[in-house]
């Protein structure tokens, strides 16, 4: 067999053809354009997905001559035949590989392949896997080339572009791996929103609020670091005393519980948000969703960047990456670590200075190892470490401006994190085996002062620590193209929860002193195995099954509470169940670009035990148990410069887990169970009309209600809507990138009425914010923006609770206006 490479930019093929992106054109000169999605199939001969089939031939065809030929775009791979043969070819996306497979076929002469021919192209290889099968395998930096297939009268062409070179193909067009393996968003039966690279750096995403704020049905209520409260569908955290209702992972370790939670974001790869039940595919459980967060993988490349911030408020904001191959090709480093600090957002007359400064930064330091082709090897560990101010708490009955407090507790809020976690995994061309082990220690201490006044009335302290460990295996068919395809999983987790010290202090102004005190010990354990299985009987359906059963056990070690009314003590008190988690979808391609879906799934929020109980009757809850029935609509239009999902879902709840209050202070003192419906839609639209113009739409509708429920302390609340789920939000985002270097955007993001205490006595009316970024870029590698967040500086609020039968009402209110000028580097 003849290898040539050629380092020289000549096309020498498809010049003059006109390739419209996933279409093929049949003829002797067609092309075929493919991606590190699923492309739609040739309607005259209707395959998966996935496939492209340009002929039929019999015939085995020997091929003779292989030639790289570098481009202007990327990389021309031209495949030549003993004889005038044309080749059969179908392909898909594997990781950053884009695989070719031409069956009837053979190499003259052995294997071979050709490291670095272009920059974003790190190795192209041609095997012979089987008798009669040839491959042509292209291993992209990060993420898969992208390109067209251009058959010839003597073989074909692959003209490839990488992600380093591509800049406008498939605009629309986004890969994730929601279902554990890389598929075209527009795939996915599921309702998703995706956000890639590109689109984190372009709107500079840097934490969980910002990801919800561009999510429809996805809200975070938070005014500092010190306690991130989340609605995922109407489904929230705000009942922290049992699990989460949403997984979060960051590179495959889960994170839980609402004061660890709202980290600085930095180096992301992507980012997807997953709504509903996700209880077949990912190791925790998730009633709600899934917030799946990916960093960027160590490459074969060196690289380094940078980001630097100065704001209002003395806002410092910095970034560093450096990414080194130690051994080439096998052996990679990236290091990644970021830093910001500000002044308080909520001035305090009283000592005259911003009361809930943030301070602090994280460290990353990921090791990837191929020692072969088969097996991948990543070693991962991250370092969080801030030291904020106290929360900003205003009152809601004095009517106070919620710039300014009067509070006479100087507060605090230090978080420290750190995260370890190991993933091997091995691929043939059978099966993909995957392991992950992780542990994570968090640890956060705070004080505040709870009525934010001059006033002695309530103080809040909390020192609490956990530290999980977790244990998932993953095995997996690798081939997306046949028609049955599935998954097998096994889960453990072990978490330990120490309270070391958690209530309110009452002061003298309230009739004190006198402290609610509570110290805790909490173990928690989870044995899960879970599939999914989808089969496709013929091309345009796809039927999926999945099943999961989980072993949930939660164990009080000890506890002491003292209250008000005197002081209780519990010790090894257990509150153990499982549950089967079912799940069943269909999905239809009615054409290559539309396809329809509906499912049904298990909702499952486990059991488990209340460590502030002061008395035997509040020491157990009811698992939470549900079912999502949920059909949706996936559609491209106009080769892919338009995006149109819509989602509908019934959502009924028996068992809801509701944080229950002290008929005498209102702090919450136990769990106690309801009814629950919420019915909700979700739409978005993603569009580029023409070059360099991206639109983007998100709308959630939500019906959030509690259809049975008596409080026992304060009465009926059926017919109520529930707590930190807001009726709409929606976001509205324009961004233009001119050819000379100009970049601006415009965000619009809007929420519905909310309502913060199940009484809905306590609410926050509609409102929008407005956030803009104008710059200019001075290559593909820097730039300077100027940024301006919450432009008309309105401050709604984010949190509200009712003391004292309504005498005390602390409120925290959202960010003000921020602005400033950033600088980012790439070299």
């Amino acid at each position: 067999m003849n290898i040539r490479f050629i380092r020289q930019g000549a096309m020498i093929v498809g010049a003059a053809i006109a390739t419209l992106p996933f279409n093929l054109k049949l003829g002797m000169a067609s092309s075929v354009s493919f991606a590190a999605t699923s492309p739609q199939p040739n309607q005259e001969m209707p395959l998966h997905p996935n496939v492209y089939q340009l002929s039929q031939t019999p015939d085995i065809a020997t091929i003779t001559r292989i030639e790289l030929i570098p481009t202007d775009q990327g990389l021309n791979i031209v495949i030549e035949t003993a004889e005038d043969d044309v080749l059969e070819s179908s392909f898909l996306t594997d990781g950053n590989r884009l695989v070719v497979n031409i069956p009837n076929a053979q190499l003259e002469g052995e294997s071979f392949s050709q490291a670095n021919p272009v920059e974003g192209i790190v190795n192209v290889d041609a095997i012979a896997p089987m008798a009669n099968q040839v491959q042509i395998r292209i291993t992209g930096l990060d993420t898969p080339p992208t390109g067209q297939i251009v058959p010839g009268p003597s073989g074909l062409t692959l003209s490839v572009m990488s992600s380093e070179t591509a800049v406008t193909a498939d605009p629309i067009r986004i890969t994730v791996t929601a279902e554990k393996q890389p598929d075209d968003l527009q795939a996915v039966p599921i309702s998703i929103t995706a956000f890639t690279a590109d689109n984190i750096e372009d709107a500079d995403i840097t934490s969980i609020e910002q990801v919800a704020g561009l999510t429809p049905n996805f809200t975070t209520y938070t005014a500092n670091r010190n306690f991130l409260l989340y609605s995922v569908r109407g489904l929230s955290n705000f009942n922290f005393l049992s699990r989460d209702p949403v997984a979060f992972y960051i590179d495959d370790v889960p994170y839980d519980y609402t004061g660890f939670l709202d980290l600085d974001l930095a180096d992301l790869e992507r980012v997807e948000v997953l709504r509903g039940p996700q209880s077949t595919l990912y190791g925790r459980n998730a009633e709600a969703g899934v917030v799946n967060i990916v960093t960027r993988r160590p490459t074969n490349k060196s690289e380094y960047s940078a980001v630097i911030g100065f704001g209002n408020f003395n806002n410092v904001d910095t970034r560093l990456t450096i990414n080194e191959p130690i051994i080439e090709d096998e052996l990679f480093l990236r290091v990644s670590g970021s830093f910001d600090r500000r002044d308080g957002y909520l001035f305090n007359t009283a000592t005259n200075q911003g009361v809930d400064s943030e301070s602090g930064g994280r460290g990353r330091v990921q090791l990837l190892w191929t020692p072969s082709e088969n097996w991948e090897i990543a070693l991962n560990t991250s370092l969080d470490a801030y030291r904020d101010g106290t929360p900003p708490i205003g009152r809601l009955d004095l009517d106070q401006d919620p710039s300014e407090t009067d509070s006479n507790v100087e507060g605090f809020n230090h978080l420290d994190t750190n995260a370890q976690s190991l993933r091997v995994a091995y691929e043939d061309s059978g099966m993909r085996f995957t392991s992950i082990s992780a542990r994570r220690f968090s640890d956060q201490a705070f004080r505040n002062d709870s009525d934010g006044t001059q006033l002695d009335q309530l103080e809040q302290f909390v020192q609490i620590d956990s530290t999980v460990i977790s244990q998932e295996l993953r095995l997996q068919s690798v081939d997306e193209t046949a028609p049955f395809t599935w998954l097998l999983g096994g889960y453990y987790e072990h978490r330990d929860f120490d309270v070391g010290e958690e209530g309110f202090r009452i002061g003298a102004d309230l009739g004190g002193p006198s402290v609610s005190v509570t110290r805790a010990e909490i173990d928690e354990e989870t044995y899960a195995a879970f599939g999914q299985v989808s089969y496709r009987p013929v091309e345009p359906l796809t039927l999926t099954a999945g099943l999961r059963y989980e072993v949930f056990n939660s164990t009080l070690v000890d506890a002491v509470s003292e209250s008000l009314l005197g002081t209780a003590s519990f010790s090894n008190e257990s509150n153990n169940g499982d549950q089967l988690i079912p799940r069943i979808a269909m999905e239809y391609q009615i054409t290559p670009d539309v396809m329809v879906y509906g499912s049904i799934a298990r909702g499952y929020r486990a059991q488990g035990v209340n460590f502030r109980a002061t008395e035997p009757g509040q020491l157990f809850f009811n698992a939470e148990k549900s079912w999502n029935y949920e059909v949706g609509l996936r559609s491209s239009w106009f080769d892919d410069r338009l995006a149109a999902n819509l989602t509908l879902f019934h959502n009924p709840i028996e068992d809801y887990q509701v944080p229950s209050t002290d008929p005498t202070t209102g702090l919450f003192g136990f769990v106690d169970n309801a009814r629950v419906t919420i019915n909700g839609i979700e739409a978005e639209l993603r569009a580029t009309p023409i070059e360099g113009l991206d639109l983007s739409a998100g709308l959630g509708y939500l019906d959030a209600t509690y259809t049975d429920y008596e409080d026992p302390n304060l009465g009926d609340f059926g017919g109520n809507k529930l707590p930190y789920a807001p009726d709409y939000t929606f976001n509205i985002a324009a961004q233009y990138r001119s050819p000379n270097g100009v970049f601006g955007r415009l965000e619009l993001l809007g929420f519905g009425t909310t309502f913060f205490n199940d009484d809905n006595s306590l609410k926050q009316s509609p409102y929008v914010l407005v956030n803009g970024r104008l710059g200019y870029e001075f290559d593909e590698n820097q730039g300077v923006y100027l940024f301006a967040n919450n432009i008309f500086d309105y401050r709604p609020l984010t949190t509200a609770a009712s003391f004292f039968g309504g005498t005390l009402i602390p409120t925290t209110s959202g960010a003000p206006a921020t602005y400033g000028i950033q600088y980012r580097a790439r070299f």
